[in-house]
């Protein structure tokens, strides 16, 4: 079973059908939707702001979302967080893949159909536009996204929620 931990009195809220490893861990100011899932070793903690995520949106292993005062994560629906990936009081919109080891900084805002390529480093100034690939350190625009990345981002939040299925992950 996932570790949830109350901080400070604030217990997270997760909806009855998210799914979540049984090593994953949400303490905290966290809100996680319909069928969010939360994959092996990913730590969602939050003590100064609110963690907000998305249906389906899917957190898969190893995945870090924190905040600092001022600074929530806010992550729509549908968004796909590759392994290792680093969130920190940053907004990220409808639809983005997130690739693995990227970092997103305070204040960065991702726009919907984006892909942040992996190893990517999000500064706090980086408002992307919608629909584009980021890539580099830092990160900045690169071209807008190729038919087969909208095909990921289509399909890949869907399969993830069926692969916590048959992992059997569960609600906490």
């Amino acid at each position: 079973m996932a570790l949830v931990v109350a901080v400070d009195g604030r217990a997270p809220a997760i909806d009855p059908a998210a799914l979540l490893a049984p090593s994953a861990t949400v303490a905290g100011r966290v809100q996680l939707g319909s069928e969010v899932n939360v994959w092996y070793q990913a730590v969602l903690r939050s003590e100064e702001d609110d963690i907000i995520v998305g249906a389906r949106t899917n957190l898969q292993d190893g995945v870090v979302v924190h905040t600092d005062a001022g600074h929530p994560v806010v992550i729509a629906h549908d968004v796909q967080v590759g392994h290792g990936a680093v969130l920190h009081g940053c907004t990220i919109e409808t639809g983005v893949l997130i690739g693995m080891h990227a970092t997103v900084i305070n204040g960065s805002r991702v726009r919907s159909g984006c892909v942040v390529a992996a190893g990517a480093l999000v500064l706090p100034t980086l408002d992307a536009p919608e629909g584009w690939m980021l890539a580099g350190v830092p990160a900045r625009a690169v071209r807008p996204t190729t038919e087969v990345e909208r095909g990921w981002l289509a399909t890949g939040c869907a399969a993830y929620v069926d692969r916590a299925r048959r992992h059997g992950f569960g609600p906490s």
